[in-house]
């Protein structure tokens, strides 16, 4: 049997982390046994289906690495398809025409609840009647056994029994024709033929309802795998408040996308005590029986300290792809000089975000426009004027402009002056970026540049004179 998996959302929103996990779980599981995974969107709900929420989900699908196989396959284009199913159904007596108007289904739900009795349709027109008029409005209801019982061997939750006496006749085609959901995914589950189900634990009740339109309609059910919901650190279901955003928004936050996966893989599933998982790794170890049956707790400061991680550790080269639109947003063109990928190297170590790398090299790109006062009145005193000025007299002299030559120039400098080193580094760290925290001062000195890092100290020297006038 070859493993075909699918994902499949509601463009009714933004690609949120419960479905991007859900999507990374089923493209794992595909990957893992050399199977297809398939991207289908579920637009049938046409009052709430955007073109924006398709773009927000094939964004962030994209931007994870997600990549699907097969789709994606959009459930508006299939219509007919279903039209075709709903009608054998009709043919075979699995589904009947039900005229009971919308205020008798209200007061028969009204009347179970005061009884306290689980709202549930009463199978008013299972065995067949008089349509009230000749154009009397009507939606068709799969007629569900009332016998037996629905067996689910669930791959995450274990063995889940349904009594059929307890499913009622749900409707499958609305007033207006059009079909259902738990129409909808059964057809295209059993056309696609799509192996393994892995979805949230929210559609575990549907499991039997879908199971008997599969029987129904002679097609042998997938194996199911109902993932458990994510918590917020209060215990309460995952909201806007707690991460709930859109994928894209951690983009937007400074994430690397693996960082975010590597998250989202260990929100429910472990490998002993591994926390950091390379793509491969994913692949090779991921298993859904080994998913945790209860619900699992989003903590934003374990993904922040797994940014980190990946920041520091992932090729230079991979993360300059990334800090470039951060830059951008901050009307950087890194294309100039200095090297994106040598920032990167220099900037590493003390990043937790791409936003935050962005930010601390500004300098590198765009002029400073004033000192840190603090870091300024500190170091840049009438005291620093004059190795300030014999370290650029060295600078500019240099015959090779890289980190070893700089730093002994710096050196040099503070023997002279018989000076700690960092009464002379310190203030020339403040004279080149603008503040007193850099990535180490002969690598800062060297991006910076000779011409903009002698102009730089210029600058210093004249603002240290203006403030002893």
């Amino acid at each position: 049997m070859t493993v075909r998996t699918r994902f499949a959302p509601s463009p009714t929103g933004y690609l949120h982390i419960g479905g991007a996990r859900t999507a990374l779980f089923s493209w794992l599981y595909a990957r893992k046994h050399g199977g297809s995974f398939i991207l289908r969107i579920e637009d049938t709900d046409l009052e709430r289906s955007t073109a924006e929420s398709v773009n927000a989900i094939l964004e962030g699908m994209t931007w994870l690495g997600l990549e699907y196989d097969e789709g994606p396959f959009y459930q508006t284009h299939r219509f007919d398809r279903y039209k075709v199913i709903i009608d054998q159904l009709l043919e075979t007596g699995h589904a009947y025409k039900c005229y009971c108007s919308k205020e008798r289904i209200e007061a028969l739900r009204e009347e179970q609840m005061a009884r306290k009795e689980k709202p549930r349709y009463d199978g008013h027109c299972r065995a067949g009647v008089e349509p009230p008029s000749p154009d009397a409005p009507y939606v068709i209801r799969f007629r569900n056994p009332t016998e037996g019982e629905v067996v689910v061997d669930d791959l995450i939750r274990g063995r889940v029994v349904f009594q059929n006496s307890e499913l009622d006749d749900l409707i499958i085609q609305r007033s207006d024709g059009s079909p259902t959901y738990n129409l909808t995914v059964v057809v295209d589950d059993s056309d696609m033929d799509i192996t393994h189900v892995i979805r949230g634990d929210d559609h575990l009740n549907n499991t039997p309802r879908q199971i008997n339109i599969l029987r129904a309609l002679g097609a042998e059910p997938p194996v199911y795998a109902h993932v458990p919901m994510i918590l917020g650190p209060d215990g309460k279901r995952l909201s806007k408040r707690h991460g709930a955003v859109s994928v894209m928004q951690y983009r937007e936050e400074g994430y690397l996308p693996e960082a975010l996966l590597n998250y989202l893989v260990r929100l429910g599933w472990s490998h002993g005590d591994q926390e950091i998982f390379s793509i491969d790794e994913m692949v090779e170890l991921f298993d859904l029986p080994d998913v945790n049956k209860a619900a699992s707790t989003f903590n934003p400061d374990k993904l922040v300290w797994l940014n980190q991680q990946y920041i520091k550790n992932s090729p230079p080269e991979h993360v300059a792809r990334h800090l470039s639109h951060h830059l951008g947003r901050l009307n950087i063109d890194p294309a100039p000089e200095p090297d994106l990928v040598e920032v990167v190297k220099a900037q590493q170590e003390r990043a937790r975000t791409l936003v935050e790398m962005a930010e601390n090299s500004v300098f590198f790109y765009r002029d400073i426009e004033e000192f840190d006062e603090k870091a300024a009145k500190k170091n840049l005193k009438p005291a620093t004027r004059e190795p300030l000025a014999l370290l650029r007299e060295r600078l500019a002299a240099l015959e090779e402009w890289a980190p070893g030559p700089i730093h002994q120039a710096v050196q040099e400098t503070a023997e002279a002056l018989d000076l700690k080193l960092g009464k002379v580094a310190q203030p020339l760290r403040v004279a080149v970026s603008g503040g007193p925290v850099s990535p180490p001062i002969d690598v800062t000195v060297w991006l910076v540049g000779r011409e903009r890092t002698l102009a730089r100290i210029d600058r210093a020297l004249a603002w240290i004179d203006a403030r002893s006038d």
